[in-house]
């Protein structure tokens, strides 16, 4: 009788453990099939399950069909705070060694004075171009800076209205001046790209400071190699910007919201370190070396300016100015 019962009990447990594990099978494949439409969906099983969340419309563009794209929130993390790191040490920073050094060597000075006599540098249209791209270019970085930075610095300074009345107009300045500034960095290319192939005068030029570092002053051609890595920063850094820009002011034409996301990555990151290299530019054709702002405003430079930072090219200057002042002999007619 009691092996009996024993039988009963391990017959009514075993058929119990059936029951509760075919009651918990459905739970389990609840688990790895997870049903978006689902009343109670955790989000984060969606945003580990999901490259995208999106539904159903009934309108044309199936984009506005995508709720949530998790993708797009380390795009935001990057945008609010790695960005503007990158931004503050990147231009803080370059500011901080110019400042440094201008304390320490002060203006490069043309050691052996003016001569009083002076050969033409630019001509008119190359300090056109010039000066438009570099317009376009101050434009478009404040706008820009607004950007990444406005809403942290500038908007409690002046209130939301004076705020948004400024966006609106930098927003409408970016986008326009982005024309001529991608017009003038393809002249600049065309223009200059003969001066700026690399050489062996510039590797030596490296090696002796370029004229900034200590009082040497190493021969050079019309460009030396600082003017070169310059001048390829433009035509790189400014063809970057200009297509990942002009993908963002045309979205979806030539990739999706990941393809936008990635082109303002790549925009603004360059767009900041080209502002800081240029603010290096501008220190050294101003306050930095005497004289050579005169290359960019009236187009001519002292002639000891030219024998101290460009001697190579002087002596190619002159030797073309002697070749055209030479008398030609006077051809006769045969008789």
């Amino acid at each position: 009788m009691a092996s009996f019962a024993r039988s009963i009990r391990l017959i009514a447990g075993a058929w119990a453990l059936l029951l509760i594990l075919t009651a918990s099978a459905p739970s389990i494949a609840q688990q790895s099939q997870i049903n978006p439409t689902a009343s109670s969906v955790r989000e984060r099983q969606l945003l580990q399950e999901f490259d995208r969340i999106q539904g159903r419309v009934s309108i044309p563009d199936q984009r506005s069909s995508v709720l949530i794209q998790p993708a797009g929130r380390e795009w935001r993390e990057f945008r609010t705070v790695a960005l503007r790191w990158v931004g503050g040490i990147a231009i803080l920073g370059m500011l901080a060694v110019l400042v440094i050094f201008y304390l320490r060597r002060g203006m490069v000075r043309l050691e052996a004075g003016r001569s009083g006599r002076t050969i033409v540098r630019f001509t008119t249209f190359e300090r056109f171009v010039h000066w438009m791209t570099a317009t376009c270019f101050i434009v478009l970085a404040i706008s820009g800076l607004n950007i990444t930075f406005g809403r942290p610095l500038l908007l409690p300074l002046i209130g939301h209205e004076a705020f948004s009345e400024w966006s609106q107009w930098a927003k409408y300045a970016h986008n326009y001046l982005s024309f001529p500034f991608t017009i003038g960095v393809v002249l600049i290319f065309l223009m200059w790209i003969a001066g700026n192939i690399p050489n062996k005068v510039d590797v030596d030029w490296v090696k002796r400071g370029g004229g900034i570092v200590g009082r040497d002053h190493p021969p050079a051609y019309r460009f030396n190699a600082g003017q070169k890595a310059i001048y390829w920063i433009v035509v790189i850094g400014g063809g970057l910007v200009a297509a990942t820009g002009y993908e963002l002011m045309f979205p979806f034409y030539l990739s999706g919201i990941e393809g936008m996301q990635f082109a303002q990555m790549v925009h603004a990151t360059v767009a900041l370190l080209f502002m800081a290299v240029m603010l290096a530019h501008i220190y050294i054709g101003t306050i930095g070396m005497e004289g050579a702002f005169e290359a960019m405003g009236s187009g001519t430079v002292d002639v000891n300016w030219a024998r101290e930072h460009h001697s190579l090219w002087l002596e190619e200057e002159n030797a073309r100015a002697e070749a055209n002042a030479r008398p030609r002999p006077a051809v006769t007619a045969a008789e």
